[in-house]
């Protein structure tokens, strides 16, 4: 399949920064940049052949590191929140940065991995080209505890797929949960509101939330509420609905429980824009996903080809383990002992009605 690596800017310090850009047979195309492993551009075709950007995102490396909503941008050490900013492990409290609503953290604080420039690696596999990020995190990096070596992986595969493997190994107990935070609008990125998609989720049960959105613990069913995706629905049906989760969130920003058997790769997502035909399916073995409308999105920089994101213009299926799973002892654990690998894939694949 082959790649092109283009410079796409430079850092402060006068580093070059890179985009690569992979291109199937079926000239559906994916660009990333070493600069936090970022996810820019994802071009696939309507039901006409139209070619088409699906993916929010910036396109400078100015944007990237001045902008906001997380584009596309791989999330770690721990992705989501951690009630008070604070967990215990081994005995020990580890504190982070308090960077939601004042007293939690969120995507680890504001050392972002989206800052950093990381090592890159291209290589032939036998679904195709897969273009590798890597990052050391030192022992105490966003007050995480070990030396941890990560690495995303990017594959574009010839049925329209994008492969996402993430790893981890440590030298001490820690904590870990990645996600990409990529923003979704079948549409086109820049065709502005994308509540009138629809969407169909494989959860019964979704993880509620205090008013900061922090998890209770409980495990609410969806049956009979605005949460319920078991059958496909376009996101505005119920996203301004009267009930407290809504409220809070200002629309969905909620983690779903979802129904498969724990570390099986399944097929827990689709969404679908019925005017474009762009529909999309989504495969993870992670046991959760959060759902998020982008109800926070403003127009703080101009994003790539002079698109000015309001919000609600895409929405987000960041798999994951459960939000604050570190502090919760009936969630999944995201423990993860020294030695031991870290080994997660999610698919986001590609396809027309």
């Amino acid at each position: 399949m082959g790649y092109t690596k283009t410079e796409f800017g430079t850092m402060k310090d006068n580093r070059t920064v890179y985009r690569y850009t992979l291109t199937n047979a079926n000239g559906v195309s994916a660009s990333f940049t070493d600069l936090g492993g970022i996810w820019l551009t994802m071009v696939v075709p309507d039901k006409d052949g139209n070619m088409g950007d699906v993916v929010l995102g910036y396109d400078t490396v100015d944007t990237i590191l001045n902008g906001t909503g997380h584009l596309g941008e791989v999330v770690g050490r721990y992705a989501n929140r951690i009630g008070g900013a604070k967990f215990t492990l081994n005995g020990r409290t580890y504190g982070l940065e308090k960077n939601s609503s004042g007293r939690h953290n969120l995507h680890s604080g504001l050392n972002f991995y989206r800052d950093r420039v990381w090592e890159t690696q291209v290589e032939e596999t036998g679904l195709g080209t897969c273009i590798r990020f890597s990052l050391e995190s030192p022992d105490g990096d966003q007050g995480y505890p070990g030396n941890a070596h990560v690495s995303v992986s990017y594959t574009l595969t010839e049925d329209n797929s994008l492969k996402l493997d993430y790893y981890m190994v440590c030298d001490a107990d820690t904590v870990v949960n990645f996600t990409n935070h990529a923003y979704f609008n079948l549409a086109g990125h820049d065709s502005g509101c994308a509540m009138d998609q629809k969407v169909w989720v494989d959860a019964d049960y979704f993880t509620v939330t205090d008013a900061d959105s922090i998890p209770t613990g409980e495990l609410v069913p969806v049956k009979g509420t605005p949460m319920d995706f078991t059958v496909m629905k376009p996101l505005s049906r119920d996203i301004d609905a009267d009930y407290e989760p809504l409220k809070f969130g200002n629309g969905y920003d909620h983690n779903w429980c979802l129904n498969h058997a724990p570390g099986e790769l399944s097929l827990c997502i689709k969404a679908q824009d019925d005017a474009s035909g762009r529909a999309m399916e989504v495969y993870t073995d992670l046991p959760g996903v959060q759902l998020y409308t982008g109800n926070s999105l403003r127009p703080v920089c101009t994003a790539k080809d002079g698109a000015r994101y309001e919000a609600r213009a895409g929405y987000c299926f960041e798999t994951q383990n459960y939000p604050d799973a570190v502090n919760k002892e009936n969630f999944p654990s995201p423990v993860l002992k020294a030695g031991e690998e870290y080994k997660t894939t999610t698919i986001y694949k590609f396809t027309t009605l």
